[in-house]
């Protein structure tokens, strides 16, 4: 009987249940969409840290990420690329040389990252081929091709089919340069990496400095799944112990951190919003019990014990809450099902999210725990909530207040 009661004396003065229900409504569907969109947009830079730039894992001589050094190159990398692909969970590899020096148009020059790849087996582990803007990946009998990002291109004032030099030490640490003709121009969403990175054939560079085509500075291998990161890591390190195995977080300590303080934003964020609607309701409850202190206080005077009270006054902040708070998650849900299907596309911020590693075209992502600690926090704000207000009608006197 509590139950129903409770239920329409919340209801006896609509406009303001009306007013409380839809301020917890936008509250909490802020809160969702808001979480759904950072979500979205960590999700995007992490693939893209991992399918783009770099991999889930690669391996390298010991402190060669630290300054690139030319010399410090895998002998027997066949070896170890067969050791690779019979572990569990690979979904392809590639080996590289990478090289940091100098390439230079007929207008000016700068430092890049020059990577040799084999085109067929980089073509597994990233998708630069899929951002091509202009041109081709590494396609038809072009002598010494290169592929440059849209940044470099725009640095180095060049075009497709334009020639290039590019500058490295080679074997016997004499300085060569060889000519390389552009043949694809690749867009991703982090403007930095478009700039300093161009690729060029592993046959091609491996002639240009006298490396032997059985040696690779860097091995990137892919996984089937994210989570699988860890535990493969481990085991290669346990199988080349003489060489450093390190994982996409190691590799790029801003997008792990992304993954560590995310969680922690998000339960500040929804934190944050639950106590701000919490004393919106307290406020909201303590008028309900001053309007009705005459309708309480006959209320305990005819024999309604006074934790009937307190718990009537208590499930009416609890339905406004619970009311507001599903209707609020409900809404948020289908909202973001739908963007994450169709995307939102901030084009207008697309160049100030690129120079940031961000792509303009976000897929909000709902997250089901996220959800359910909402639900949760938005059913304990309410009963916090209706303390205070519960506590006040309890300390009613039932004679004063028959006189009001």
């Amino acid at each position: 009987m509590i139950f129903i009661l409770a239920w329409k004396n919340i209801w006896r003065n609509q406009l303001r249940s009306i007013v409380v229900i839809t301020a917890i409504t936008l509250g909490v569907f802020a809160g969702v969409f808001l979480i759904a969109f950072m979500n979205g947009m960590v999700d995007d830079r992490i693939n893209s840290v991992i399918r783009t730039e770099i991999s889930h894992i690669q391996v390298h001589k010991p402190g060669f990420e630290n300054n690139l050094e030319f010399s410090m190159r895998m002998e027997d990398s066949d070896s170890i690329l067969q050791i690779i692909n019979h572990t569990k969970d690979i979904e392809a590899v590639s080996k590289r040389i990478v090289i940091s020096s100098m390439v230079a148009s007929s207008e000016t020059s700068t430092g890049v990252k020059i990577t040799g790849v084999i085109p067929a087996d980089e073509k597994r582990v990233t998708n630069i081929s899929t951002k091509i803007t202009e041109g081709t990946y590494f396609e038809g009998s072009v002598k010494n091709p290169v592929i440059i990002g849209l940044k470099l291109a725009e640095k180095l004032n060049v075009k497709l089919k334009n020639k290039i030099i590019i500058t490295i030490q080679d074997v016997n640490k004499n300085i060569t340069s060889g000519a390389f003709r552009i043949v694809g121009i690749f867009e991703t969403d982090n403007d930095m990496y478009e700039e300093a990175n161009i690729f060029v054939r592993y046959d091609d560079i491996c002639r240009l400095s006298g490396i032997d085509r059985t040696e690779a500075h860097e091995i990137a291998i892919l996984l089937d799944k994210n989570e699988s990161t860890t535990q493969v890591q481990q085991e290669f390190k346990k199988r080349l112990p003489q060489l450093e195995v390190e994982a996409w977080t190691e590799l790029s300590p801003e997008a792990g951190y992304l993954v560590s303080a995310m969680n922690q934003y998000m339960y500040i964020f929804i934190l944050i919003i639950l106590l701000a609607l919490c004393f919106s309701i307290i406020n909201t409850m303590l008028m309900v019990v001053i309007e009705r202190v005459r309708e309480l206080g006959m209320l305990i005077a005819v024999g309604m014990s006074r934790i009937r009270v307190f718990f009537m006054i208590m499930l009416e902040t609890v339905y406004l809450s619970l009311t507001g708070g599903l209707i609020g998650i409900i809404i948020g849900y289908f909202i973001c099902k739908h963007l994450e299907a169709a995307g939102l596309d901030l084009y207008f911020w697309k160049e100030a999210f690129s120079s940031v590693g961000y792509s303009s075209l976000i897929y909000p992502v709902i997250d089901f725990k996220m959800l359910l600690f909402t639900t949760l926090m938005v059913i304990l704000t309410g009963m916090f909530s209706s303390l205070y207000p519960a506590y006040k009608a309890l300390k009613l006197n039932p004679a004063d207040s028959t006189r009001i």
